[in-house]
């Protein structure tokens, strides 16, 4: 990976480790981002590997779609934990390490010899960054969690979808939520870690990182507002800010400010509806809503997307297409920003995906992988190596049954 033809720069979390004994989403999401901004990553896998590689269809020659795009940068080592013999080498690598992910029910770890309060004994240093459902505390803490349970529990489903039937959004919403926030939150632990040598342990819940996505609907609701109802893509607090269908596909259009309505009612010719008083702030809007987006909509019902789209555009009032992912990834702004990336990976060949979510001006190329989604227990060999194993240790190793690895 170069920048402008000079040599690639480490990225800043360059010389940090990361061990990471996680699986599904979240967690890895964590790891990944953690990777892409230059940690050495290492993923312990199962020695039949992680869930997520049999997430498919679709595969490319084998290897799930979902596992490539949530694995770059990182190196996989496959121990089974369950075993005193690879728990062992875990210790190991984690007396390296400044980052453990884990996602696993906290009483199978402490089962195991890997609770929290023992690992912050042994390794005081560690930022230790747990994920669960529910969070390490409460009356839930031990129930399994996932995307779809967090987006119920939130509340999230109860304001999403339409005719008064609460819907999922449709992507793994709260995985990438919380992996995104945990990244963060690791990232600042390490910054107190080198400042003083102290470890952390952060405590990441799929319903809190829900919670923060559902903050203006719960604070509305809080300070008066009515018990909230699937709304089909309007928003509860502004209007206009909603889906809108013109003569050929809907297009969405967000009247932000009194400027934007002003603007938008003389673009569409509603001069009367933009002058009159008793529609001259949001909250007048709010209060004649169904008035309002009936004007436009009547208005937009003749016009092409096209058309509706560039006449909004001219007067600087936020809108657009709402794309299909086939259009989202050709879309001439995505495309620029060059935040569909791809590489080659040994098995799969080309994958493409989307990139880290951030640019970095001290590396242009800081979106491209470093190196592709592992194979299972493609680095094995050599993380033991660093460890200290020579040949024979690892050969006997796996021989237990405590290690695979690729070719023994």
């Amino acid at each position: 990976m170069t920048t402008g033809g000079g040599e690639a720069r480490p990225g800043p979390l360059h010389g940090v480790r990361v061990v990471d004994i996680s699986s599904s989403y979240a967690a890895p999401t964590t790891s990944m981002y953690l990777a892409d901004m230059g940690a050495d990553v290492i993923k312990i896998e199962p020695l039949r590997g992680d869930d997520a590689r049999g997430w498919g269809p679709p595969f490319l020659n084998g290897e799930a779609a979902w596992f490539l795009s949530v694995n770059r940068n990182k190196r996989s080592l496959c121990l089974d934990l369950r075993s005193e013999t690879g728990r062992d080498v875990l210790f190991q690598l984690l007396e390296t390490a400044d980052v453990f992910i884990e996602n696993i029910n906290p009483v199978k770890l402490g089962k195991h010899g890997l609770g929290i309060e023992s690992l912050r004994e042994r390794f005081p240093k560690l930022v230790i960054c747990a994920f669960s459902g529910f969070g390490l505390t409460g009356p839930d803490a031990g129930l399994p969690g996932y995307d779809l349970i967090a987006q119920a529990r939130s509340g999230m489903m109860s304001v999403t979808g339409a005719d008064g039937i609460p819907q999922r959004v449709s992507t793994a919403l709260s995985d990438v939520a919380a992996g995104t926030v945990a990244a963060f939150a690791v990232a600042a632990a390490l910054v107190r870690q080198q400042q003083n040598g102290e470890g952390e342990v952060v405590d990441v819940a799929l319903l809190e990182a829900d919670l923060a996505f559902m903050s203006p609907r719960i604070a509305s609701f809080l300070a008066g507002e009515p018990e909230p109802k699937p709304c089909a893509g309007q928003d509860s607090v502004v209007a206009i800010y909603q889906r809108m269908q013109t003569a050929d596909r809907p297009i969405v259009i967000a009247i932000g400010n009194d400027g934007h309505w002003r603007r938008s009612c003389a673009a569409l010719g509603l001069h009367e509806l933009g002058e009159r008083e008793d529609l001259a702030t949001n909250a007048d809007r709010r209060a004649n809503r169904d008035e309002v987006v009936g004007a436009f909509q009547e208005s937009l019902a003749s016009m092409s997307s096209a058309d509706a789209l560039k006449l909004f555009e001219e007067v600087g009032v936020p809108c657009a297409p709402i794309n299909f992912l086939s259009e989202v990834v050709t879309d001439p702004q995505v495309e620029a920003r060059g935040a569909i990336v791809d590489y080659q990976h040994p098995v799969a060949g080309v994958f493409r995906g989307v990139g880290a979510p951030w640019r970095l001006s001290s590396d242009p190329q800081d979106r491209q992988a470093r190196i592709p989604a592992p194979t299972r227990g493609q680095h094995g060999r050599e993380i033991l190596a660093e460890i200290g194993l020579d040949d024979d240790e690892i050969t006997r190793l796996a021989k237990k049954e405590a290690v695979w690895v690729p070719g023994l």
